[in-house]
This record gives C-alpha cells, sequence and structure tokens, in this order.
C-alpha cells in the first residue's frame, strides 16, 4: 500500500502549508462540556460527505455545494444526559491510484486522521469505486494510530437511489463487519434520521472511549486557533444564497 501526497500551497508566499482549517467557536456556556468529541468524515469524490455533514448538524439538505476545503465545524450537543462539544471535520476527496493498490490522499487528510477520535468513512451506492477506497482508507488510518481501538462507522450514501444501486447492502455490511464497525445506508437527500442515527453512534462510541477524560488531554502537538466567527454562520449565508437563487430562477419562469 503507497500513499501519494498532494501538497497544497498558500497563495502568498508559494510555500507548503498543511494546517487544518481553524475550529470555530461555539457559543459561551453556563457549563463548558466536560467531553471534546471530534470526527473526520473521510471518503471519494462525490460521495456526499459534505452533504451529510450539514444535514447532520441542521437538519437541511441544501442540494449545490461549493468544492470542499477541509471545513471544521463545532457545535454542542447531548449525549446520554452529558454535554459534549462535537467537532466534525470535513475533508478533501481521496481515490485509488491506477493500480487500484493505494491512496492519492492530501496532507491535510492525513493530519485530520492524527487530530480526529472517531471516523465516518463514505462510499456511495452508486459508485463502486467509492466503495473500493473504504478497505485501503480504513488501512491507511491503522497506519496512523496503529495500536488501541478505533471508532468508525462505515455509511453507504445516496440510499434513496436504489436504481443506480451499484454496491448490495450485504457488501457494504459485510466490509463493516471486516473492519470492525457498523455499517449504516443513509440518504442525506431524503431522511434526516438516518444520517442522524449514523453520526449519533459514532459519537457515543467516541464518548464512551474517551470515558471521564477529553480527546485533547491524550493527544498532543496540534494547536490550532480559533476564528473571529463561527463557521455556521457561513452555513446560514449558503442557505440564504441557495434560497435566493432558487427564488430568481422561479421568478424567470
Amino acid at each position: 500500500m503507497r500513499l501519494l501526497i498532494e501538497q497544497t500551497r498558500t497563495m502568498s508566499s508559494g510555500s507548503s502549508n498543511f494546517l487544518l482549517v481553524p475550529i470555530p467557536e461555539y457559543p459561551v456556556l453556563d457549563c463548558v462540556p466536560s467531553k471534546n468529541v471530534k470526527i473526520v468524515v473521510l471518503g471519494a469524490s462525490n460521495v456526499g460527505k459534505t452533504a451529510l455533514i450539514v444535514r447532520f448538524l441542521t437538519k437541511r439538505f441544501i442540494g449545490d455545494y461549493e468544492a470542499n476545503t477541509g471545513a471544521l465545524y463545532s457545535r454542542k450537543i447531548n449525549l446520554d444526559g452529558e454535554q459534549v462539544s462535537l467537532q466534525v471535520q470535513d475533508t478533501p476527496c481521496v481515490s485509488l491510484q491506477d493500480d487500484a493498490e493505494g491512496l492519492y490522499c492530501q496532507e491535510q487528510i492525513n493530519r485530520s486522521i492524527y487530530w480526529a477520535d472517531g471516523y465516518v468513512l463514505v462510499f456511495s451506492i452508486t459508485d463502486l469505486n467509492s466503495y473500493r477506497t473504504i478497505q485501503p482508507l480504513y488501512q491507511h488510518v491503522r497506519r496512523i494510530h496503529p495500536s488501541g481501538n478505533i471508532p468508525v462507522i462505515i455509511v453507504g450514501n445516496k440510499s434513496d437511489l436504489l436504481r443506480a444501486r451499484q454496491v448490495p447492502e450485504h457488501e457494504g455490511k459485510a466490509l463493516a463487519d471486516e473492519l470492525g464497525g457498523p455499517y449504516f445506508e443513509a440518504s442525506a437527500r431524503e431522511n434526516h434520521e438516518s444520517v442522524q442515527a449514523a453520526f449519533l453512534n459514532l459519537c457515543q462510541e467516541v464518548s464512551r472511549a474517551l470515558g471521564g477524560g477529553n480527546g485533547e488531554k491524550r493527544k498532543g502537538g496540534l494547536h490550532l486557533a480559533r476564528p473571529k466567527s463561527p463557521n455556521m454562520q457561513e452555513l446560514k449565508r449558503r442557505f440564504r444564497q441557495v434560497l435566493s437563487s432558487k427564488v430568481k430562477s422561479a421568478s424567470a419562469l
């Protein structure tokens, strides 16, 4: 298994820069969450990673998304009666090399994998090649975290497109069993409940793995500054933009 690194470069200096997108500040709380649950969403191009994240966090489906640059979202949630801080890292796509034995993977993804406590591996049930990236992607995660249990779920997205299905449900389940995680079929477009069930399952697994501690305490070397405005404001801006374009299209008809 080989890994081909694609470096991203800053526009100002031309030098390589592999920083994660800063974590948005969540609102000031009367009670600071006792746990920091960090999960990363990984998968091939056009499998719906961003759509799944937005659906989980907002219960909405936009339909059209800007090219992903690795946004990191933060919010507070309640898990089994305990308030925790949830951070969800979106990522650029990975793809198989021509020999199907390795992955094209940006260095930013490696940093995200190192940073996270739990992993959502996504493929589209309408794209067999995206399914084939899951096992080498999991193996790559294991190389970065060679010891200990890894909370992971496998998600077959676009379950509403049954006529275009290329990956049978039993194959998704078999792969998940092999990798040691549960399998969920979900539709970011049609079904918020299926998306929520998948993400909450992983959040609970990560929370149990962290126990009474915080993920920040057991990992070091990665300190990110916080931006001035939360990423959820960007989501709201995009919702307004999409709604405005739909109104203009309807008026033109």
